[in-house]
């Protein structure tokens, strides 16, 4: 891929968001949405083999050496991997690791081209069964091991629908070494998709979980944030909540009004530490 970002200004990038990779359903794009270049990096859209299909998404790496680096899987938010994820891949390669965020919809339609938020979820998100991105996320590792990562240092990180979905995989994959779930759903009724929630797998976690959630926000109360953490202190696996009182979802989205940039800030230097304390850096 190539660094046409690198040195594009930031006012051109903003009013040509929606070709450069932005949904449509997030249209249109807030000021405060952050550029990550790059510079050093190697960015590239990997053809992962997941034994049905090829899945496509986005990687950034350090430019420099052969590897192996440390690892972390980038799981999407409900818009799949547009822009901002790609962003926050570049921001992760900036520090060393390997980034990689698989397209987990690839079977069943284009997020970036929905018109809107309620047709997205409708007519793709609702398709898209647990189990199977679960071995998705297997097949990400498997491609990620045999480009330059280092297994032995891995983390997994989500945002909104793959918050969700970094809490089920932590449960899933043993040989993570962390994980961090920003504003992802907890608990809900069951249906075959989603035959388990979150708080039903907390006991089941196989890595320690660092959970980032938002006071204010209207889609997860905080009802179910304390039933999270009383489960997580019951399970006794090192796994932590941190509630952001003046915040609310999506507050790491900094191209949507939802963004709040001292709490992003803060939350993203905790999930760093996490990882590093952890093993995965």
């Amino acid at each position: 891929m190539s660094d046409s970002n690198a040195s594009l200004p930031r006012r051109a990038f903003l009013a040509g968001a929606g070709s450069l990779g932005f949904a449509l359903a997030v249209q249109p794009i807030a000021a405060s949405t952050i550029v990550t270049d790059n510079r050093q990096l190697q960015t590239g859209q990997p053809d992962i083999d997941t034994g049905h299909g090829t899945m496509p998404g986005y990687y950034a790496r350090p430019a420099q050496g052969d590897g192996p680096w440390p690892l972390v899987i980038v799981i999407q938010e409900i818009f799949g991997v547009h822009e901002h994820i790609q962003d926050l891949c570049r921001r992760l390669a900036k520090q060393g690791y390997l980034a990689v965020a698989p397209e987990l919809y690839f079977r069943h339609g284009k997020p970036a081209q929905a018109p809107d938020i309620d047709s997205l979820l409708r007519d793709i998100v609702s398709k898209v069964p647990d189990s199977e991105v679960l071995s998705d996320l297997d097949a990400t590792w498997r491609w990620a091991g045999a480009h330059g990562a280092d297994l032995d240092r891995a983390a997994v990180t989500g945002f909104c629908w793959g918050g969700r979905q970094a809490w089920l995989y932590a449960a899933h994959n043993p040989r993570l070494k962390a994980a961090a779930a920003w504003y992802g759903k907890l608990e809900g009724a069951a249906n075959a998709n989603m035959p388990r929630q979150p708080l039903d797998i907390a006991g089941e976690l196989k890595v320690p979980v660092l959970g980032l959630y938002g006071g204010q926000d209207q889609s997860i109360p905080l009802a179910g944030v304390d039933k999270m953490k009383a489960a997580l202190s019951a399970a006794g696996k090192g796994s932590e909540i941190v509630v952001y009182p003046d915040a609310g979802h999506g507050f790491n989205a900094d191209y949507r009004p939802s963004y709040h940039p001292r709490d992003a800030g803060d939350a993203w230097r905790r999930m760093l530490d996490w990882f590093a304390r952890h093993g995965a850096r």
